[in-house]
């Protein structure tokens, strides 16, 4: 490689690793914005039930059991202690506690953490200040809910938790309140239901600041991953407005208000989330994302939703989807015919993550996938098989592309006689330049298409391979690519390496000499000169340099399409450079050879020595 080649290739490193380490720094300081607002106290002396509920005929029994439950609760207060009681409905465990009767545990049962040897914990990051679905009287900056509850289980699948509060407000004044939690779940459904009923027990309005209540999802989602040397995982905000989701990535000590509209909204990992989907959206105020560091240097991943007050009673109902992102369990809750809830028309399944503009070429490459994995059990098997009918599907715009060099190697007498008689007219140069094309058949957009086709099919294939949760745990060679999402490991280093962090991985290697071999068959085929010999020679060497560190840790599903692609390449590039030898055969034109470079002076002295 010559001079210009070298540096162009330590530069682009350079660019790689200021990245990695100003990229963090720009966008993962700490920001909060949220306001702060006057703080409301619980106090532990309890007051006395007051006057009958103004709740709707259905839920005045409940509001009954939790009056006449208070003089009780008065008698037992210095003696209550935390108890906790487990649910499981078939593809969840869930542990709740009395304490602000929140839940402790969420494990989905049949989803594997490689991680803790154990089922994945969606209710993860819990303190004792931030448990999932635990309340905040007033705003998202308040304390949580921290007293002890009464409880009654109505059945196997459904939970009520009461208490009477009193709260001191900003300004010192006590308020009086019955507040009740009730879940209810359904055997083998991923979603549940939440209902929250508050009553003001002295007539005064269920409102601090403009705010009744805040209601949280988990502090964090499981499995727990690196997020310093994992940059394919991360965590996100969700919000749906009716037409479409606002996705946004939470950086590590970020905390926001979300100001638009929104009908639920959640968090999101790659393969798992938890969303909260209010009966009427109407009452939800400004919600609040973060991602503050809180336990164990590992950054919250949290949504908290804030309800709108003014009311003296309030009977709220939602429902929470806690389980896999992933199309075939979200769907059945876009029908109500296909859940037991009777829940739909709600979109979740647009909590899905996509391609975007590409999402129409990542459906058709996951049918693909699903339609050859009902005959090949091995997902990456069925990986290369698609990477094969994709190269033969695309052989023929290959072969155009490389044919269309021919063409333009006949036309090029015809191209330097119009160069050099409109020099000095550009305008006449383009016409005269178009007219010789159209005359010739030739189109120098054709040999973009091969290029243009296979950069959306990397587009597509990244997205799935990144997110499909059909991935997750496939395996495709046992002890070297034990999971299809993430990178291959054959040794653990007891040190980090700058950029690869403590993994040896053999794909990226492979697929860097692949890419490599690929490019330069093609280069020898089609030898350039000059300037663009020096652009060829970057785009040879440096360019799978480059992505050799920045797809060091890409799924292992990605590397293996792209190494199985430019094996296939480079046997198709033999079968392309006999056509295109008969082609230039039969057309006059001399074979290619390799441009000699012009050596300076002191070296042609030596070469004659």
């Amino acid at each position: 490689m010559d001079k210009n080649t070298i540096w162009a290739i330590v530069l682009s490193t350079l660019v790689i690793v200021g990245s990695y380490f100003l990229l963090p720094k720009v966008f993962g300081t700490k920001n909060k914005d949220v306001e702060a607002q006057p703080a409301v106290e619980v106090v532990t002396e309890e007051a006395s039930a007051q006057t009958g509920s103004l709740f709707s005929e259905q839920d005045e029994q409940l509001i009954a059991e939790v009056e006449g439950e208070a003089e009780a609760e008065e008698a037992v207060e210095e003696a209550a202690v935390e108890e906790k009681i487990t649910i499981n409905t078939g593809l969840a465990q869930i542990v709740f506690t009395t304490k602000g009767g929140d839940i402790l545990s969420y494990k989905l049962l049949g989803h594997n953490d490689k991680e803790t040897n154990d089922f994945v914990e969606l209710s993860d990051g819990i303190t004792e200040t931030n448990r999932t679905c635990a309340l905040a009287m007033g705003g998202a900056a308040n304390d949580i809910i921290n007293e002890i509850f009464t409880y009654e289980k109505t059945d196997t699948y459904t939970i009520l938790f009461k208490k009477n509060l009193t709260i001191k407000d900003a300004s010192g004044k006590k308020r009086s309140y019955t507040l009740g939690k009730r879940y209810t779940f359904k055997q083998n459904e991923y979603m549940f239901k939440l209902e929250i009923l508050i009553h003001s027990n002295d007539g005064s309005d269920i409102d601090f600041n403009g705010t009744a209540y805040t209601l949280r999802t988990s502090p964090q989602i499981g499995p727990r991953f690196n997020q310093k040397q994992n940059r394919y995982e991360n965590r996100q905000f969700l919000a749906y407005n009716g037409k479409k989701t606002k996705k946004v990535i939470l950086s590590s000590n970020i905390e926001k208000k979300y100001e638009k509209e929104m009908l639920w909204g959640g968090i999101a990992g790659k393969y798992f989330m938890e969303l909260v989907i209010p009966t009427d959206a109407s009452i939800l105020g400004t919600p609040t994302y973060s991602a503050v560091v809180v336990k164990d240097d590992y950054a919250n991943a949290q949504a908290m939703f804030e309800r709108k007050g003014g009311t003296k009673d309030i009977q709220d109902s939602y429902y929470m989807y806690f389980g896999p992102r992933e199309d075939k369990s979200l769907k059945v809750y876009n029908s109500p015919d296909k859940n037991a809830w009777n829940f739909g028309g709600y979109k979740i399944t647009e909590a899905m993550q996509s391609s975007g503009l590409f999402s129409w070429l990542e459906a058709i490459l996951k049918w693909c996938l699903e339609m050859l994995h009902k005959v090949i059990s091995n997902w990456g098997i069925c990986i290369i098989v698609l990477t094969l009918i994709l190269k033969i599907f695309m052989f023929p715009l290959s072969k155009k592309q490389s044919l269309s060099s021919i063409k333009m190697q006949e036309l090029q007498p015809k191209l330097q006689a119009i160069q050099k008689k409109y020099a000095g007219d550009q305008q006449k140069m383009q016409q005269e330049t178009s007219k010789l094309y159209q005359e010739a058949g030739y189109n120098p957009a054709a040999g973009c298409l091969p290029m243009l086709f296979q950069f959306l099919i990397i587009i597509a294939m990244f997205n799935l391979f990144n997110n499909y949760f059909e991935f997750r745990g496939a395996s495709f060679i046992p002890k070297w690519i034990p999971d299809l999402t993430e990178g291959d490991s054959v040794y653990t280093f007891k040190f980090n390496i700058p950029f690869l962090g403590n993994q040896l991985r053999i794909l990226p290697i492979i697929y860097v000499g692949t890419q490599i071999l690929s490019s330069w068959i093609s280069q020898k085929t089609n030898p350039t000169g000059g300037q663009s010999e020096k652009t060829m020679k970057f785009m040879m060497y440096g360019m799978p340099f480059m992505f050799f560190f920045i797809f060091y840790s890409a799924p292992s599903g990605l590397l293996l399409y792209w190494l199985t692609s430019n094996v296939l390449q480079v046997g198709q590039q033999f079968i392309i450079n006999k056509m295109m030898a008969k082609k230039r055969a039969e057309a006059g034109i001399a074979q290619p050879e390799r441009v000699q470079k012009t050596l300076p002076p002191k070296a042609k002295a030596k070469q004659k020595k």
